[in-house]
This record gives C-alpha cells, sequence and structure tokens, in this order.
C-alpha cells in the first residue's frame, strides 16, 4: 500500500440517470429536454435520436465529484464510444456483466427476492473500496444485501427516470463523496 487512499467508486447508469424516459407530457409539459450536440457528436444523435436527451454538462458536473467514474450500464463499451464523447468525458473502466447463462443459480428471479441483478456484481467489482451507485432501479432490496455484504461505505442512489440527474443528485453524490470516513 502507498499510504494514499483511493477514492470512491461511482457506477453509473446511463438509461434512467442519464437519458431520461418514461414521463407523461403532464410531467413534462414541453417534453424532455433535448441539447445541441456539436457537429461532431451528431453521428451517434442521429443512430439513437435519444441520446439528445443527454445534457452535456452533466459530464463536467460528474468529473468534478471526487470519485472513479465507472459505468455500470447495459450499453457497456458502448458507453465509451457513444455517451462519453456526449458528456466530454474520458474512457471509463466498464462493469462487464456476466452473460445470464453464467450467472449463479442465486441469480434467478425467484432466488433474488427483489435483489437487481448489478448488485452482487457490483459489491464484487469494489472489492471493499468505498462506493456510490446512480441507477433508476435500486430498491430497499438492494440496500439490504449491500449493507450486508459490503465492508466498505456505500451509497445506493435512485435517479427518478423521468427526469434523469439533477442538482438534488449532484448535491446528495457530492455530500456523501466528500464526507469520506
Amino acid at each position: 500500500m502507498t499510504g494514499t487512499a483511493q477514492l470512491p467508486i461511482l457506477f453509473l447508469d446511463v438509461d434512467g440517470p442519464l437519458i431520461p424516459f418514461g414521463a407523461t407530457s403532464e410531467e413534462l409539459p414541453d417534453g424532455y429536454p433535448t441539447h445541441p450536440q456539436g457537429a461532431e457528436r451528431t453521428q451517434g444523435a442521429e443512430a439513437n435520436p435519444l441520446l439528445a436527451r443527454i445534457n452535456p454538462d452533466h459530464g463536467r458536473r460528474l468529473a468534478a465529484l471526487p470519485c472513479e467514474l465507472v459505468w455500470a450500464t447495459t450499453w457497456m463499451a458502448d458507453a465509451n464510444e457513444c455517451i462519453a464523447p456526449l458528456l466530454g468525458l474520458e474512457q471509463l473502466a466498464v462493469v462487464d456483466w456476466p452473460e445470464p447463462s453464467d450467472r449463479d443459480e442465486r441469480d434467478e428471479p425467484d432466488a433474488r427476492d427483489g435483489l437487481h441483478w448489478k448488485t452482487r456484481a457490483l459489491v464484487e467489482w469494489a472489492a471493499g473500496r468505498a462506493f456510490a451507485w446512480v441507477d433508476d432501479e435500486i430498491s430497499d432490496t438492494d440496500r439490504a444485501w449491500v449493507a450486508a455484504h459490503h465492508g466498505g461505505r456505500a451509497l445506493l442512489h435512485r435517479v427518478d427516470p423521468r427526469r434523469g440527474l439533477t442538482d438534488t443528485d449532484f448535491a446528495a453524490l457530492g455530500a456523501w463523496l466528500r464526507a469520506g470516513g
């Protein structure tokens, strides 16, 4: 050990936190926000119009947090190709999910009792390091499982998928990450 503390990990999902979806016209009367993309960024947006919902300012805000950013999304390596450039982020580490056929039989829905399929893999990936997990599908079951099976600090932060990351979410993440200890 070098004597320097490792930064906490921030596991980041894409669909929901960065690409909002599912709101009704009454919840967002003007529709979802769309963010103009520079000419160098339009190719991905043309291939997937939902990418226009990504707020490029989120990249600056995420990079300013005292953590190691890691993609925890089904986009997997595509997050570095499609999402990172829109946010102005460098290539991030990516959690490699096990194939459904490779998952332990405990990962079957009936055996999980409401545990999200990502939960065990994220705790294993963190290997005792402090981590925050930003996702729109986190439940109390996940929080209880992490508390019982992870030796480090953990914040499981659920984002409203209809709105994506908000100022309130960034404030909560920043406060937790800066609290350390």
